[in-house]
């Protein structure tokens, strides 16, 4: 994705091929794409980084500081061009499809927290939600139940 989140993840997720740390690096692979979503529509909302922390720390299991260390390499280099195969590759390899759907939904929730859709916020869900295989009908459905939360 970013070049500084590929040093982040080169130095915090692959020190060793444990299962323990293959879960965090699949983990923190899901949190750049929310990190992603935040970014997108290069508005920073404090509503979206709200609810990027709360996710990313409840839903994922990050310490604070990595939380917050990911948050800040996804701001400093808002102007760069994204790739996002070797996160989504992560998440198709190691997460179940119902899973998958989930972490769409979180994309959502982080587009929606500021109460504004932007299209590149969607453009950014429907290609994430591609990448993972979710079908188009969870892609919709997912949509409105954050939506209408």
């Amino acid at each position: 994705m970013l070049g500084a989140i590929k040093s982040f993840f080169n130095e915090h997720i692959f020190l060793d091929e444990s299962e323990a740390s293959h879960e965090h690096g699949v983990k923190l692979a899901a949190a750049a794409l929310l990190i992603e979503m935040m970014r997108m529509d290069d508005d920073l909302h404090q509503d979206e980084q709200d609810v990027l922390l709360e996710v990313l720390q409840s839903k994922f299991e990050l310490t604070e500081s990595e939380t917050h260390e990911l948050v800040a390499l996804a701001k400093q280099e808002l102007a760069n061009s994204t790739d996002y195969y070797q996160f989504t590759s992560l998440i198709n390899q190691n997460f179940e499809y119902q899973d998958r759907v989930h972490m769409v939904e979180l994309l959502w929730q982080v587009a929606y927290a500021d109460k504004q859709l932007d299209k590149d916020e969607e453009f950014l869900v429907r290609k994430v939600a591609e990448l993972i295989y979710v079908s188009h009908e969870d892609f919709i459905s997912s949509k409105l139940r954050v939506r209408d939360a």
